[in-house]
């Protein structure tokens, strides 16, 4: 078999797994086996980059650099909705639409309104060519290598489906674009475990991944997509009904949530039913989308300036609650940092029972003005965790009390400190503080660091407890001995019903299996799991990449960790900080002896030397004697560094054929000058 007869029969076979996994919920292959065909192919399309299928699935892990998106000009205008919160409203707009219609008959189609991006994609053959943002509604940016990475989109639309014959040559599908809600919240929780601020909501989190440059971080958030609209020269379709049969009919991720109604009160009946309803969802929804059935009815009616006649969307108000603040409960994280979080009479609020909601940090208690007894106003919203969003200061009583913040740790009792330009509070008992000690263990074993499978909570503690783990490091030298018979009953304190941990057998087996795999994982994993402050995945991987090794990370001074692309001063001060620190050295030396993985299989930038050093540098258009990937190896390798934007920072911008024009006048606006690749080049010869 030829190596291009090879990649197709792995392109092809990849793509149905994924569409049988994706679309129809069943998995043909196991895990290990899908990675390997998938390896198998990735090491192909390296060696035969030509013979690479513009639909070959691994497009899905990401790994494009995008220094800018390219303008996209939509064939069809993405119009904006008129909306509204009344019912009246939109009897309103339902007589609007029976006078346009000269009282013919006609229908809706109800669609749940996603809180996310919306996303025009773009078909050639029933292969995705483009992916842009809505942008200004006539032109929006080309970001199609990050579209790629959403697992549930078809690259190539067809596979295994009797209508395949019937898809346009070429035709545009419009959707929401969004993070689910779990993802979110894994997100923010390693966000605060590594001492990142966290992110604000699904929709704003959404619209930054969409957007990042580089394709790897975006497949890393698993964003996902709902599908809703189509459109193509000639009409296919008579109705909207019809064609969002066919799009789940082609694997396109359509939402079963829509529902034809046949007038506006059956409109109503669906609005009532989702207002509750759509908080059992994965993603955050804030209304309903109306739009008349029938494409010949929808060009009768027009449009406005602004927004289609034959569509309106109701908002829902946010749902809020009123209860009482009972007290403040201050929770200590891996990295010392003291969040408040409140204690409130039980509310019920969207379906749920609420009991405690997030105060996020002292500034926000402040900016509040909140005090214990205060009657409250609770929202849920499309936010997972419910927020406090004000004080009902019309039923403040004397017995209203102004809130002491704690100036030592609630957990051991050492004074907090607060750094300057942050909202936390932190303990600084990084090595006694039990709750940071506990965390560190969660930290290291958890699926993104050493994968380490079950080891829970209650273990942990109770291995801590009976002394027979200090340091992460110690679990790979736990013997079956000193784990088989463990036992310790705990109260929980949200249902306070008695939960026990018992180590058998077939537990120990496992742990002890788990922690002798956990050997294998690679090497950013392991930085990873080290738990340096400011670190993530995302930044762990950077420097394995950079540094291609513990010894070389460990012995890198100062300057050349900030010229980490990506990494910055903060972070390379975290870094070289937590090197210097005996007990941490001592930890490293410990997992060095278990036989982890403290090397990267991945290419090393060598040092050249540092002509560049002290300088930044940030390149636009394509180049006769580099590659992308090229140019920002050898600006590292003679001590520079990549910015990700233009900014007063920027000391040059590297300018080749086909310039950005926006980022060359950007450029000019701030000053920063422009140099050819001739002239870098002299630079580095200089």
């Amino acid at each position: 078999m030829t190596p291009q007869e090879r990649i197709s029969e792995l392109t092809e076979r990849l793509n149905y797994y994924n569409h049988q996994y994706y679309q129809n919920s069943v998995s043909e292959v196991d895990d290990f086996t899908f990675d390997q065909l998938l390896q198998e192919l990735t090491d192909l399309e390296k060696q035969y980059p030509d013979l690479r299928r513009s639909d070959s699935p691994t497009a899905r892990v990401g790994g494009t650099i995008s220094k800018e998106f390219a303008t996209v000009y939509h064939r069809f205008p993405m119009l904006s909705l008129g909306n509204t919160y009344s019912e009246t409203e939109l009897v309103e707009f339902d007589n609007r639409v029976r006078k346009g219609l000269r009282d013919a008959p006609y229908e809706y189609i109800c669609e749940l309104k996603f809180d996310g991006v919306a996303l025009s994609l773009t078909y050639e053959n029933g292969v995705l060519v483009q992916g842009a943002t809505r942008g200004d509604g006539i032109r929006g940016d080309d970001i199609t290598n990050n579209i790629r990475t959403i697992r549930t989109l078809p690259l190539r639309v067809g596979y295994n489906q009797q209508s395949h014959v019937d898809v346009p040559a070429l035709f545009e599908v419009r959707g929401e674009g969004f993070l689910p809600l779990a993802e979110f919240e894994r997100i923010n929780k390693e966000r605060e475990d590594i001492g990142e601020p966290l992110l604000a909501n699904p929709r704003n989190a959404a619209s930054g991944t969409f957007k990042q440059q580089d394709s790897a971080i975006v497949a890393q958030r698993r964003l996902d997509c709902y599908l809703y609209s189509f459109l193509s020269e000639p009409e296919v379709f008579q109705t909207h009904e019809e064609s969002l049969i066919a799009l789940k009919n082609w694997g396109f991720n359509v939402s079963p949530t829509w529902r034809k109604c046949a007038d506006i009160r059956a409109v109503m009946m669906y609005i009532n039913e989702w207002e509750t309803k759509r908080f059992d969802l994965p993603l955050g929804t804030d209304g309903i989308v109306i739009k008349v059935n029938r494409y010949d009815q929808q060009r009768e009616l027009g449009y406005t300036a602004k927004s289609p006649r034959w569509a309106i969307a109701f908002k829902y108000k946010a749902l809020a609650a009123s209860t009482t603040l009972n007290g403040i409960q201050y929770q200590v994280g891996r990295t010392g940092a003291v969040t408040p979080v409140a204690m409130l009479t039980p509310v019920l609020l969207a379906g749920t029972v609420v009991k405690r909601a997030s105060l996020h940090n002292a500034n926000e208690i402040e900016r509040l003005g909140v005090r214990l007894h205060d009657t409250v106003f609770v929202e849920k919203g499309g936010e997972i965790i419910p927020k406090i969003t004000g004080v009902d200061l019309n039923r403040r009583t004397d017995l209203s009390e102004p809130i002491q913040y704690p100036t030592t740790c609630p957990a051991c009792g050492t004074p907090l400190v607060r750094k300057e330009g942050e909202a936390h509070f932190y303990c600084p008992n990084e090595k006694g503080c039990p709750p940071q000690r506990q965390a560190r263990f969660e930290h290291f074993i958890q699926r993104r660091a050493m994968n380490i499978e079950s080891l829970g909570e209650g273990k942990i503690q109770l291995l801590i407890e009976r002394g027979l783990v200090q340091s992460p490091d110690d679990l790979y030298r736990l013997t079956n001995a000193d784990l088989l018979g463990l036992e310790k009953a705990y109260a929980d304190e949200e249902t306070g019903k008695v939960r026990v941990v018992k180590f058998g057998q077939k537990t120990v087996d496992n742990i002890l299996s788990a922690i002798e795999r956990s050997k294998q994982q690679p090497f950013p994993n392991v930085l990873f799991a080290l738990g340096i402050r400011y670190v993530g995945n995302t930044t762990a991987e950077r420097l394995a990449d950079y540094f291609g090794s513990m010894d070389a990370l460990m012995n890198a001074p100062l300057e050349t960790l900030a010229n980490v692309p990506d990494v910055g001063p903060r972070i390379a001060q975290s870094v070289a900080a937590w090197f210097t620190d005996s007990d941490n050295v001592t930890f490293v030396e410990g997992l060095r002896a278990a036989g982890v993985q403290f090397a990267s299989d991945r290419k090393i930038v060598e040092p050249e030397g540092e002509g560049l050093a002290g300088k930044t540098f940030l390149y636009t258009g394509t180049f006769a004697n580099f590659s992308r990937e090229e140019l920002e190896a050898k600006i590292a390798a003679n001590g520079g560094k990549l910015l990700s934007g233009i900014s007063k920072k920027l000391n040059y911008l590297i300018v080749g054929e086909n310039a950005g024009p926006s980022k060359l006048e950007k450029a000019q606006k701030l000053n920063v000058p422009t140099i050819s690749e001739a002239e870098f080049m002299a630079m580095l010869e200089a």
